[in-house]
């Protein structure tokens, strides 16, 4: 049986038609920002104050897109007769954003939680050589940094709160024990060691009569 001529345009039109009566879902981007979820990969930021130029983010960066310079400080002494030690001073934290492929192993890997991601995707630039965001500029993106979110109320205890709080309770185990079995600190053992002395004066008083 052939088509009826011009079931296809009836069709089409039909599809316009249901379509034109649904609400519109398009986001007017750039007047409307999109909700984005919290853990979005938009761009690094870098909290200085953590960092110890322990390297390891730029060694496992598979891009080699971080780079960082430091030199070597000497610390005198906290109390007199100690010695003096070294440590390492940040003097460039750079990331290359053009090479960046966005996989988070550096934010991974950092031992010291010194990188963060931010949400923040508008920074496009006409001259790649601008996607190089040196420390200050990665500084200021974690005012983007959104807060972390809220532990499940279910969700078992971190390891590293569950270790501190085994530690402090033998600590605490270990100072009660202490305690209860050096002499001379129960009022129990006193008043003893008071009327024992009693007893013997009063022995000796009557022998001596």
């Amino acid at each position: 049986m052939s088509p009826i001529p011009g079931s296809g345009l009836a069709k089409g039109l039909a599809v316009t038609l249901r379509t034109m009566t649904r609400k519109t879902v398009t986001e007017q981007y750039p007047e409307a920002l999109p909700e984005l979820p919290p853990r979005s990969r938009g761009v690094i930021g870098l909290f200085e104050e953590n960092c110890t130029v322990c390297m390891l983010c730029a060694r496992e960066c598979p891009d080699w897109c971080i780079y960082i310079d430091s030199h070597k400080e000497t610390v005198p002494p906290v109390a007199p007769g100690g010695r003096e030690r070294s440590r390492n001073v940040l003097d460039r934290f750079a990331i290359d954003f053009a090479l960046c492929m966005y996989c988070g192993i550096c934010v991974d890997v950092c031992p010291f939680d010194a990188l963060f991601w931010s949400p923040e995707f508008e920074y496009a630039e006409t001259d790649i050589r601008d996607l190089t965001h040196e420390r200050d500029k990665l500084r200021e993106w974690m005012w983007t940094v959104p807060e972390p979110p809220a532990l499940d109320p279910a969700a078992e205890e971190p390891k590293e709160v569950a270790a501190a709080r085994k530690a402090a309770d033998r600590l605490a185990a270990e100072r009660r024990a202490a305690g209860d079995t050096r002499p001379g600190e129960t009022g129990e053992t006193d008043e003893t060691s008071e009327t024992g002395e009693t007893g013997e004066t009063g022995q000796t008083g009557e022998d001596a009569s």
